[in-house]
């Protein structure tokens, strides 16, 4: 096995990995398994000897130590599965080889273009090649960049023994897109100490902190009379979802937030004149203002409705986890310098697997792997992005192994 990194990411991004958030199952799509069959092949080709696919969607696998040291085990982490939000059915990748700048047109949808003043990281992309699909479906960086990088860095570990490094696991997960990643996750069988989601965007950046995050389902009984005799008497359920969405703050929603300012997201409304749902996401780095947000949104009754008001925990800020093992930072922190970047730390503004298996008992962070504008048609990564991934994950590996 020969492959680059790039040689792998356009392999996997053309198969259909779309998660599903109406289905019970695990995985959620069955075609999400067809990937990980591609995955454990290629791991088996590899040399990691005892890598497979469970029951659940899971790709498991072991690059053992060649050090004479007592090193952690580490793992590394990426998800199969795509976004729901956008078509991720017949992939159509184009490569923008040596990219002069300015703005790319995708050749499938020309009304869709990829703008440098609303994605300015292309201007540090001169000279590089740019893979982008051609704008009828997502590209699948989202996570398959951090696929392509831990299979391809696990190829450079087995290839040159040199490069001493404790045991590294590696698990690939499906359903993340969906906040099922790590439902059904074996840790004990995985037998990490440490963890890292190859799940960012930007080179060289390094997060250690997420929203926390809840989901909010409130149904609405409204009184159904006949129209023509409805004066007051009548509570229209759709018209009770509206004026709840009409009074959210405009000032904590997404279109208006940036940083560590949390928001209230309206994901979905459904009804009849009888009866009406509303789901929301609530996100703040802070679960005091997490569940401030979630109050807020339920003080808009307005008659004889009756109403069901749902929250549900679906993740916290790992932080708190990670700021009691500061050396799991510090190493990707020296990874990335040796790789020939700045390292920048910092938050993300949404969740990854590494916020769950945090609380799970393995503290994990969040590594770039070089995807930008996640969820859209306008998705794009860089192969030389993808390429100081992989070199990351191997220095990585040396450091722990180094300071061990």
């Amino acid at each position: 096995m020969t492959d680059t990194v790039l040689d792998r990411f356009l392999r996997y991004v053309v198969i259909d990995t779309q998660s599903d958030p109406a289905s019970s199952t695990q995985p959620t799509t069955g075609k999400q398994k067809d990937l990980g069959r591609v995955l454990v092949d290629e791991l088996l080709k590899i040399g990691l000897a005892d890598a497979h696919l469970d029951e659940h969607g899971y790709v498991y696998a072991t690059i053992p130590a060649n050090s004479d040291k007592t090193v952690p085990v580490i793992c590394f982490c990426s998800h199969m599965d795509t976004a729901p939000d956008f078509s991720g059915t017949d992939v159509k990748p184009q490569i923008i080889r040596n990219f002069a700048g300015g703005d790319i047109k995708l050749a499938g949808d020309t009304g869709r273009v990829i703008r440098v003043s609303d994605h300015p990281e292309l201007q540090n992309q001169i000279g590089n090649d740019i893979v982008t699909t051609d704008g009828t479906t997502l590209l699948g960086a989202d996570d398959k960049a951090g696929l392509a990088e831990i299979m391809t860095a696990a190829q450079i570990l087995v290839g040159n023994p040199d490069i001493r490094h404790g045991t590294i696991k590696i698990l690939f997960t499906p359903d993340e897109e969906v906040g099922r990643g790590v439902n059904k996750v074996d840790l004990k069988k995985l037998g990490a100490d440490f963890a890292y989601t190859m799940d960012g965007e930007t080179a060289g950046h390094i997060e250690d902190e997420t929203f926390s995050a809840d989901g909010v389902e409130i149904s609405i009984s409204g009184v159904a009379i006949h129209p023509g005799f409805a004066k007051d008497r009548m509570e229209n359920a759709i018209k009770i979802a509206g004026a709840i969405i009409d009074r959210l703050p405009r000032d904590i929603a997404p279109e208006t937030t940036e940083g560590q300012q949390g928001f209230i997201h309206p994901t979905g409304v459904t009804g009849s004149m009888e009866k009406s749902s509303l789901s929301f996401i609530i996100r703040d780095f802070t679960d005091k203002g997490s569940h401030g947000k979630g109050i807020d949104a339920r003080r808009h009754r307005q008659g004889r409705e009756t109403y069901h008001f749902e929250v549900k925990e679906q993740y916290r800020n790992m932080k708190v986890v990670l700021d009691r093992h500061p050396e799991i930072v510090d190493n990707a922190i020296e990874a990335v310098r040796r790789a020939g970047m700045t390292p920048v730390r910092g938050s993300i503004r949404g969740g990854t697997d590494g916020s769950r298996l945090s609380f799970m008992g393995l503290p994990c962070p969040n590594i770039f792997a070089g995807g930008h504008a996640f969820h859209s048609p306008l998705e794009w990564v860089s192969r030389q992005d993808m390429e100081k991934a992989v070199k990351t994950i191997v220095e990585l590996a040396r450091v722990w192994e180094e300071r061990a």
